[in-house]
């Protein structure tokens, strides 16, 4: 369980704050989208969620426990074993193939062999799987966002955080991610949380927020 008490998030240069003390607990097993308008607030939720960003006011408590702290071998164990992470951009590392991108977090932690099968599955999910050796200038946009999200689940993460995920793709591509979302949603339990502006795409998440002007006007 992760649960956020009163996320102020004030950027250095600016003297408004982008979160303006958020509340949100997110229980095991939610399939939630967080929406609302550019600049509302919802990117930097997310991250701070997901402990990329630990410089702000509040807490956030996984488990009980405050991110704030956590040891940095803590935290990274925290976000290579548990947690998965879709950007906006892919950020693939461009001297590796499909695959090994794909396969990075399992090589951190000494778990290479025990997850090449699973990779080659994800692949194959998200319709590469001709495409395991290929680097990524040899891949489109949207083929390197596939990659990065099965990198994302390589690891049958407990949480997985998503920011645009399917910005990139187009409709019928972005109903195979959703659905490989809701599979492991269903198969591992794997809590998700993800944002976007698309609002077909936001209404089929188990639970809806929305984000204005930093703070939370409406959940569903």
């Amino acid at each position: 369980m992760i649960r956020a008490q009163g996320l102020i998030k004030t950027f250095e240069g600016q003297q408004e704050a982008v979160l303006k003390g958020v509340d949100l607990s997110l229980n095991d097993g939610d399939f939630i989208s967080l929406m609302g308008r550019s600049g509302s607030g919802k990117s930097t939720l997310l991250y701070l969620l997901s402990t990329l960003d630990r410089n702000f006011e509040g807490s956030v408590l996984y488990d009980g426990v405050s991110i704030k702290e956590m040891g940095v071998q803590e935290i990274h164990r925290l976000r290579n074993e548990q947690i998965g992470f879709v950007f906006q951009f892919h950020y693939l590392l461009s001297e590796l193939s499909a695959i090994e991108n794909i396969l990075l977090p399992a090589r951190k932690a000494n778990l290479l062999d025990k997850k090449l099968s699973f990779a080659r599955d994800l692949l194959e999910q998200v319709g590469l799987s001709d495409k395991a050796d290929r680097l990524p200038h040899h891949l489109s946009g949207g083929e390197q966002q596939r990659i990065a999200i099965a990198r994302a689940l390589i690891m049958q993460p407990k949480y997985l955080f998503a920011d645009e995920p399917t910005g990139n793709l187009d409709s019928k591509n972005g109903e195979i991610i959703f659905d490989l979302f809701s599979q492991f949603n269903k198969e591992y339990k794997t809590t998700i949380i993800y944002v976007t502006h698309d609002q077909q795409f936001g209404m089929k998440a188990h639970r809806r927020i929305l984000i204005n002007d930093g703070i939370i006007d409406k959940i569903s």
